[in-house]
């Protein structure tokens, strides 16, 4: 199925290329890799200092760099949208979006990716353990480090759980939502030139993108690239949706149940 959209004759030089059906490989790592570098920016100035004072879990100004970063970049889909068509919309600016997979496939899929998503990075944690303690122990910020619990640990079980319920609405889908949306449903589409090397591209690169977590990207292209080969093969966002959103949802869900059910961290 094509879906692609041509960006109206009227658009600049720089939204065209955005629009475009196709991306040069440069241009696409450089569109995978910025938002992670100022992630890590607006944690290391402004969401850092700013918890710290609070005496909050690291964890939410990760919450926070995250926000402020991803939440302009959905918006700046939905300004993109409205170049192409003169309304704020992410049609034809976000691919995969035209449902051609019926309910039914798309939840089995989708739930099996899930599974596999959550399972798979729990059990590759010795994984990323290795390459931590062989290439990134200099690595030495709050809370780094594969155990993933650490940007939480050390502070009294009520701070943590208040914290999770703060965040939750965010790292718990929001956010992974809106990531989907741009690296399955805006970047990886404009990738044709690389056929079915696209969705391994699209997966390292997201890897690649958390930055404060460099020692997960072998792990991360294990268990995101069955969803993200799914999504491109099928040409239906919902399965990566269901995969990522659903798993970062079920794990938060877990997490507070645990420690408001009493689990020390």
């Amino acid at each position: 199925m094509n879906t692609a959209t041509p960006a109206p004759a009227n658009t600049n030089g720089f939204v065209a290329k955005l629009l475009a059906d196709r991306h040069s490989v440069p241009f696409s790592i450089a569109l995978h890799l910025v938002p992670g570098a100022l992630i890590v920016a607006v944690y290391a100035f402004i969401a850092a200092p700013l918890v710290r004072s609070m005496g909050y879990p690291i964890f939410m100004a990760w919450a926070i760099a995250l926000a402020i970063v991803l939440f302009p970049l959905q918006l700046f889909l939905l300004w993109l949208g409205k170049k192409q068509t003169g309304r704020f919309t992410i049609k034809g600016v976000v691919r995969y979006h035209d449902k051609p997979l019926s309910r039914g496939k798309v939840i089995w899929l989708g739930a099996a990716c899930l599974v596999w998503m959550t399972v798979v990075s729990l059990s590759l944690t010795p994984l990323d353990n290795i390459v931590y303690d062989w290439f990134f122990t200099w690595v030495n910020y709050q809370g780094a480090g594969p155990d993933g619990t650490a940007y939480l640990q050390g502070y009294s079980p009520d701070l943590v759980l208040t914290t999770l319920l703060i965040c939750a609405p965010f790292t718990g889908f929001t956010l992974p939502l809106i990531e989907e949306y741009y690296f399955r449903g805006f970047l990886l589409p404009r990738l044709p030139q690389l056929g079915k090397w696209a969705p391994f591209f699209n997966t390292f690169f997201f890897s690649v993108y958390h930055f404060w977590a460099p020692w997960t990207v072998l792990s991360k292209l294990v268990f995101l690239y069955p969803g993200v080969w799914l999504a491109w093969k099928k040409q239906d966002i919902r399965i990566s949706i269901t995969m990522h959103p659903g798993s970062a949802l079920l794990m938060t869900v877990v997490g507070v149940i645990a420690l408001a059910s009493g689990y020390q961290m």
